[in-house]
């Protein structure tokens, strides 16, 4: 069953998105060479803490950290370790989310550790975060769930394929056994958005005020195909091509789409686009 939400509700929603924003800007600047992905982990409870908030990756599941660290060929749920220590060159995806009087967040990025990448783990960032805000440009009123995949999906194939290179094979791959999902009183609800097409599921839910989405896709330099490591949670790809996840946290509400994960509620990003975003309910 598909939760709509209440305008206070949304609200409550926002308090939570600006805590994984938060976050979000914390883990960016201690994701540098010689740091753990364990060291992020730490950042990321003190922000939580700090904000009165709760993780609501901790113990999902019985998953042992308060965010994700997938680093390089890691697609997503990368536990974070002692063991793993960034280096120059590598790129970080970091998932991660709060919960504020019951209500959740979730949100990702991924950040770039150093200096001195290669032009197509440049352009792998690039397109996954655009066709993230193309999947969110088309959560309007009266839309359905496959137009936000039909965004995300002909944004990526629009794009020319990077010159195969160290980490690449010379083309995206649109993950496919992870997609975004409704999210509300929990983390996980329905509906399941994929970031492609699929004929089998047809239209999805017609888009109403209410409707909250996180709307991530995760692309590869290769191949969209994955596997899960020993542990149950570290995804990677099949083929070892290094991987990008983007994520925000959307309310669609009667004016239009507020990202509640992004610090401006998504105001400047979306008028690039040419959709208005929905007034901030904290402003």
């Amino acid at each position: 069953m598909v939760q709509i939400k209440t305008p206070e509700q949304i609200a409550k929603m926002r308090e939570a998105g600006l805590v994984v924003a938060a976050i979000h800007a914390a883990t960016r600047e201690a994701a540098v060479p010689g740091a753990t992905t364990k060291d992020l982990d730490e950042v990321a409870r003190k922000v939580i803490a700090d904000h009165g908030a709760k993780s609501n990756f901790l113990g999902y599941g019985g998953f042992p950290a308060t965010i994700c660290t997938s680093v390089n060929e890691v697609v997503v749920h990368g536990i974070p370790s002692d063991d793993v220590v960034l280096k120059d060159g590598d790129i970080i995806s970091v998932d991660c989310g709060a919960i504020v009087d019951g209500w959740h967040g979730d949100a990702a990025y991924t950040a770039f550790v150093g200096s001195g990448h290669a032009p197509e783990l440049i352009e792998l960032s690039r397109v996954t975060e655009e066709s993230m805000w193309a999947g969110i440009a088309a959560m309007r009123n009266g839309n359905r769930l496959v137009d936000i995949s039909k965004a995300i999906e002909s944004y990526i194939r629009r794009q020319p394929r990077p010159a195969a290179g160290e980490h690449s094979l010379g083309k995206f791959g649109i993950i496919e056994d992870y997609g975004g999902h409704g999210i509300g009183t929990e983390m996980h609800m329905d509906p399941h958005l994929l970031n492609y097409v699929s004929r089998k599921r047809g239209k999805g839910p017609k888009l109403v005020p209410g409707l909250c989405l996180a709307i991530e896709p995760m692309v590869s330099l290769g191949t969209p195909r994955t596997e899960v490591l020993e542990d149950d949670w570290t995804v990677i790809t099949t083929d070892g091509t290094w991987s990008s996840h983007w994520e925000h946290s959307v309310a669609l509400t009667e004016e239009g789409p507020l990202v509640l994960t992004a610090p401006d509620g998504g105001r400047a990003k979306l008028a690039e686009l040419g959709v208005t975003a929905a007034p901030d309910p904290l402003a």
